[in-house]
């Protein structure tokens, strides 16, 4: 077992703000289109289209009382005044004259300057209410998104022709002074600073602050910000929370960006307001969650996804992810056959021999039994030595077809209890040799070393013995169980699979040998590599530019090299090709950040390679494992590729983080923009428990 020194490389991580975010349950009657959020004391009021509630210790009060609410302010004396667009009442039924609109005209936005003097913004200029409505020239037919009122007293408006500041009497555009071109003259925000003296505001394409102390500060999509044009702007302990038409924005050290369902129950946040520890309200038509943080080690979260599996991924030892009868709905849960089950539960195999090799922890232990005899079953139910099935299911089980475009059948086992699916690919044998070495080596007592040693000369030897093939129940080779050299070397229609295909059975070979000590894997082995040239064929086992890029390749491109390079001899004259090729393929994924390869390559290599990215992408992981839809073709921060990902979806030079994207597996694009499942499965959680178990095998963390 190679290990790093990896604390001189990163210190550890100890505890870290895991992001979570909860639903509020609004009352039935104020509907789920909020408007608006205040704090008063104890108490949260909500604003919403048909009247102002208020939330105190758990519980709602307050009654609808009209309809066509729009928005509201506090007053200095924490009393909410509502606006329809064209009227201005108190909570308490206190009324304040209509503004002098003209037909079509609307009150956009409201601001107390003091307990006597309202500004009140709208379509066609400022209005300033003091006993009577005034119109301030200067502020005449401009349409006013915002206002505020700073620490010293001046007043801001944010139009859509400048930035105004009332000082002294006085009146100046900002725009026509100091504010950029960039600017568009259009702005939409406004906040004081939580310290005073400064100002948060927003415009078309950026977000700033303007301070006294000349402590200015703007950010731009190159900067970092996610999206615009903001709309709402609240600081609290040193966090700034931004709303937009499509996601709410934190800034602290970092950017983050929530949108979609794992977040928001809808994209438009209308209102925001921060509260203690870091937390925020976030109001959207479709009602309210809180986002905020727990904290939490990296070994909690591990515990907290074995608990999910346990509860909702486990079909009779098969580990997959599961499906939702109603998107997002856990109480909907259910789950039926898939295509590739030998290989994910192959992966949550590994996860349970690091874990008890690093833990000694008797659940993970009968837990890798578990499932080790999940896959000796798919192998056994076949009735055909050394080839395991797909995926099994109870003979009197429905099964859900498969979705392949390769057909696929369902074969009755010869007992009669059980169905099989067969058209086995090389993803399954790849996932059975990593994981059952591994058993072999970390969990598995004598008898069940014997059972695996078995397993691993039945799979192996069937593939040698049918000429490097995975030989199908009707006779006939799989669509992907393909090694042989007149298919790899001398067909191009395994010109992408050449390398890849030769590194597989390399590794399976090599496997094979050290376990069985047969004579006829290393002649194999040598065959190959001398005669057929399967060592070179492997130093490109990675595709990449100027190819077609595959990430459902990953797998079975990394999962191989662990047992080549754990069983093949530093003195092989191949091995310096195999070290090439390792580091080859690691660079060629290297931007997409993916932990298990880092730290798959890293122990490998004797290496510390983007580890620190592997730890932080291990705690930017979500806690929700429900594969919610996602949309970032729109943000402005992002970097794109001019080429677009296989199958033409767009994608992002560098992988985004897995808290704004997709619940990635090992298979999937972690660049592409957009995409998801709209929330009708859930993810088991493996990607986590491998690359968190394994780094801790190795002394990574």
């Amino acid at each position: 077992m190679l290990f790093l020194n990896y604390f001189s490389f990163c210190q550890q991580p100890g505890y870290f703000d895991q992001g979570i975010s909860r639903n509020i349950t609004l009352p039935e009657r104020a509907g789920r289109n909020v408007l608006q959020l205040f704090a008063r004391g104890d108490s949260v009021l909500m604003l919403t289209s048909h009247g102002l509630f208020t939330y105190y210790q758990g519980s709602w009060s307050g009654k609808p009382f009209i309809s066509g609410l729009q928005f509201g302010v506090m007053d200095p004396s924490h009393q909410v005044w509502l606006s329809n667009g064209r009227s201005i009442w108190s909570e308490g039924g206190k009324k304040i004259p209509n503004p002098p609109l003209h037909s079509g005209e609307s009150i956009t936005c409201l601001a107390w300057v003091d307990t006597q003097t309202l500004l009140a913004g709208s379509s066609r200029g400022l209005f300033v209410w003091n006993g009577e409505w005034t119109l301030p020239a200067a502020l005449k037919e401009i349409s006013i998104n915002s206002l505020a009122i700073d620490s010293e007293g001046s007043w801001w408006v944010a139009g859509n022709t400048g930035l105004w500041r009332h000082k002294n009497e006085m009146w100046t555009n900002m725009d026509r002074t100091v504010m950029a071109p960039g600017h568009e003259s259009r702005y939409m925000a406004l906040e004081p600073t939580a310290s005073g003296g400064s100002l948060y505001f927003s415009s078309a394409k950026a977000v700033g602050k303007l301070a006294e102390s000349a402590d200015n500060w703007l950010a731009k999509g190159s900067d970092g910000l996610p999206y615009g044009p903001v709309t709402r702007i609240e600081e609290k302990d040193g966090v700034i929370w931004m709303a937009t038409a499509k996601g709410l924005i934190k800034k602290e050290e970092n950017w983050q960006y929530f949108a979609g369902k794992r977040w928001l129950p809808d994209d438009r946040v209308q209102d925001i307001l921060a509260m203690r520890n870091k937390k925020v309200w976030v109001a959207t038509p479709q009602g309210i969650v809180e986002i905020g943080s727990v904290r939490m080690s990296l070994e909690e979260k591990a515990d907290s996804l074995e608990q999910v599996l346990e509860a909702r991924h486990n079909r009779m030892g098969l580990i997959n992810r599961s499906k939702l009868a109603v998107p997002g709905e856990l109480s909907s849960s259910f789950m039926e056959n898939e295509d590739n089950d030998g290989l994910w539960t192959s992966c949550y195999l590994i996860a349970q021999c690091y874990r008890f090799a690093v833990t000694r922890d008797e659940t993970a232990r009968k837990r890798a039994v578990r499932t080790f005899e999940a896959l000796e079953r798919l192998e056994t139910v076949t009735g055909i030595p050394g080839y395991p099935a797909r995926s099994y299911a109870r003979a009197t089980d429905l099964v859900a077809p498969s979705r392949s475009p390769h057909p696929k059948n369902w074969h009755l086992s010869a007992d009669g209890q059980w169905q099989w699916l067969d058209d086995t690919s090389s993803d399954e044998i790849v996932g059975h040799l990593f994981s059952l070495a591994l058993f072999h080596e970390l969990v598995a007592n004598d008898s069940q070393q014997k059972q695996v040693v078995a397993l691993i000369d039945r799979i192996v030897s069937h593939i040698v013995d049918h000429e490097f093939q995975l030989i199908d129940a009707d006779g006939l080779p799989t669509r992907w169980g393909i090694w042989n050299p007149d298919s790899l070397n001398r067909s191009s229609n395994w010109m992408y699979e050449r390398g890849l295909n030769s590194l597989q059975i390399l590794s399976h070979l090599k496997t094979a040998y050290h376990f069985t000590g047969k004579q006829k894997y290393e002649n194999a082995y040598r065959l190959l590599v001398e005669k057929e040239g399967y060592a070179v064929n492997a130093l490109t086992a990675k595709m990449t530019d100027p190819f077609e890029i595959s990430h459902s390749d990953d797998i079975l491109n990394f999962f191989p090299y662990h047992n080549l390079f754990r069983y093949t001899p530093k003195d092989d004259p191949s091995y310096p090709l195999y070290l090439k090729s390792l580091r080859r393929s690691w660079e060629a994924v290297r931007s997409d950040r993916m932990p298990v390869w880092n730290i798959l390559s890293s122990s490998l290599l004797g290496e510390a390679l983007d580890l620190e990215i592997a730890q932080q992408i291990l705690e930017e992981f979500p806690l929700d494992q429900v594969n919610w839809s996602y949309t970032n073709s729109h943000r402005w921060d992002i970097k794109r590729d001019e080429f677009p990902g296989r199958g033409g979806a767009a994608q992002a030079l560098v992988a985004l983080p897995p808290a704004e994207s997709n619940v990635s597996r090992w298979n999937t694009n972690p660049k592409q923009l957009d995409g998801g499942g709209k929330g009708l499965s859930e993810e088991s959680g493996s990607f986590y428990l491998v690359a968190y178990w394994m780094g801790r095998y190795y002394g990574y963390w």
